[in-house]
């Protein structure tokens, strides 16, 4: 079991995750206070332009949202960390931004959209767990 924990944590760590596509929707800006102090979040619908369209949401925490300053219609390349939490039995995966590139066409292009296979556990559901009640 140990062998295989190493081996997802070099896969994961290792290798840069990307997803590219065109913002199809721009949730509203989220925003509550935890024992952290204020936070706020605001979730964005990607839809690849592949042979077969995917729909992915992603997430972009405090000052990031004002830094990307991401429009609705416009292609995007996005770098995201995936991460994983337990509450109450139940699995909650989150996909959030670190970068985001708007000159990517040369990639985009050649059809390289994702340079890592993304599988949510919960893919209905992208919700952050703040140490509060989880907002959903």
């Amino acid at each position: 079991m140990q062998r295989l924990r190493n081996s997802i944590n070099r896969k994961l760590l290792g290798e840069k995750m990307e997803i590219s596509g065109k913002i199809i929707e721009l949730l509203p800006v989220k925003s509550g206070q935890s024992s952290n102090g204020e936070w706020r979040k605001q979730e964005y619908i990607m839809e690849t332009e592949t042979q077969y369209p995917k729909k992915v949401c992603f997430m972009a925490w405090g000052d990031k949202i004002d830094q990307f300053n991401i429009k609705q219609g416009e292609p995007l390349t996005v770098s995201i960390d995936l991460e994983s939490r337990e509450y109450n039995g139940r699995w909650y995966t989150d996909v959030k931004a670190w970068k985001v590139s708007r000159d990517h066409e040369k990639e985009y292009n050649s059809g390289s959209y994702l340079n890592s296979n993304l599988q949510s556990t919960n893919s209905d559901d992208s919700s952050s767990y703040d140490g509060g009640e989880i907002p959903f």
